[in-house]
C-alpha cells in the first residue's frame, strides 16, 4: 500500500459564509467513506499560517508570514493501492470542498 498527501491551497478555497455547512458536510461524508473503505490515516484544516520554527538546538521563534497566496489549507493522508485511487479520492475532496487538489506519494518508511 501507498499513502499519499491530498491537500488545497488556502487561497483557491472561495466559499460564500453561507455555503461553508454544505462544504463542511460534503467533506465530512468523504472523510466517513474514505474511514469505511479502510483508507483513510489522517486530515485536517490549518488554523493559521504562522509557523513557529524550532532550531537544531532546540530554540523557537516565530516564523514568518508566507509572502505568497499559495499556503497550505488543509490537508488528507490517505493509503491505498495506487496512484489511480489516490486521484479518486482527490476528486471527491475537490467536489466536496470546491476546490482542487494536490496529489502527492509519501516516501515509504517501514517505522510509520
Amino acid at each position: 500500500m501507498k499513502r499519499f498527501l491530498i491537500s488545497f491551497d488556502d487561497g483557491t478555497m472561495r466559499i460564500a459564509e453561507a455555503d461553508l455547512p454544505a462544504v463542511d458536510a460534503a467533506a465530512r461524508a468523504v472523510v466517513r467513506e474514505a474511514k469505511a473503505a479502510g483508507a483513510w490515516i489522517f486530515g485536517g484544516g490549518l488554523l493559521t499560517q504562522q509557523a513557529s520554527i524550532v532550531a537544531i538546538d532546540g530554540t523557537v521563534t516565530a516564523g514568518p508570514y508566507p509572502e505568497t497566496k499559495a499556503v497550505l489549507g488543509g490537508f488528507s493522508i490517505i493509503e491505498v493501492p495506487t496512484r489511480d485511487e489516490a486521484l479518486t479520492w482527490a476528486a471527491k475532496f475537490a467536489a466536496a470542498c470546491r476546490c482542487a487538489q494536490e496529489v502527492r506519494e509519501i516516501m515509504f518508511d517501514p517505522e510509520s
